[in-house]
């Protein structure tokens, strides 16, 4: 059933980017790939590994980035199987897979490695941003989550709530945020919520916060999904630049 959480556009409209560099990593009989988005500023100190949500592909997701990277960030973009340029098709368990050997190909490089490195989930990529996080705590400095569900099986319940008992017995999550998260005690990590979000319920949100240990910070917002870089851009970049 992992077809029904993804949603993947080859089509992409033009980045916005000054500074863009394009990867492209083998995987198996699959090539995912990513762009490295490099702000003006020549001391860069922080790289914040992004990873969108179901729908699109990276260049649907630029208004979350463009403003990190103007605020001095080095941003990596990936598309994971079957979205944008990458190829394949796209499955709970090759994207985490794919979300390793592509953080690992990034610790190869020193613009990156001499930097702090934070993972950004946004929705769906919540569930790789903390799944990765879990497995390389040692190897960042914190977690950002903006909109992200719970896990597979709640955001499917949430969807299909009349299906609750079949989904609870057959759709199983490989692996899950609010379980994953409760392992990383004393990374920093943001949490980014609106009861506006008609997509992913707010309460998702206060599950994982709560299960997440400390230091950690709600920050919550008005507006619709993944609004928060829109509507209170200032707000985040300084939670952000103080992780």
């Amino acid at each position: 059933m992992d077809d029904k959480f993804y949603q993947p556009k080859k089509e992409m409209t033009p980045l916005e980017f000054k500074n863009i560099e394009n990867i492209n990593l083998p995987v198996e009989s699959d090539t995912i790939t990513a762009v490295i988005l490099k702000p003006e500023s020549k001391s860069i100190k922080k790289t914040i590994l992004f990873f969108h949500g179901a729908g699109g592909n990276i260049s649907t997701y630029q208004f979350m980035t463009k403003p990190l990277v103007e605020s001095g960030f080095q941003v990596v973009m990936v598309d994971v199987r079957g979205y944008g340029k990458s190829t394949g098709k796209p499955t709970h368990v090759n994207v985490a897979s794919d979300g390793q050997k592509m953080f690992d190909y990034l610790l190869k490089r020193k613009d990156i490695s001499n930097t702090k490195i934070y993972l950004f989930g946004a929705s769906l990529g919540s569930q790789i941003a903390t799944h990765l996080a879990k497995d390389n705590q040692s190897k960042i400095s914190g977690l950002i989550l903006d909109g992200g569900m719970s896990s597979f099986t709640d955001i499917a319940i949430h969807f299909k709530p009349e299906m609750k008992d079949v989904i609870e017995k057959y759709l199983i999550s490989p692996y899950s945020a609010k379980e994953d998260v409760k392992s990383l005690q004393g990374l920093p990590k943001l949490f980014i919520y609106s009861k506006g979000d008609t997509t992913v319920p707010f309460e998702h949100g206060q599950v994982i916060y709560n299960n997440a240990p400390e230091p950690k910070q709600f920050l919550e917002y008005s507006g619709e999904h993944l609004q928060a870089m829109i509507v209170e851009p200032s707000q985040i970049i300084k939670a952000i630049e103080k992780l």
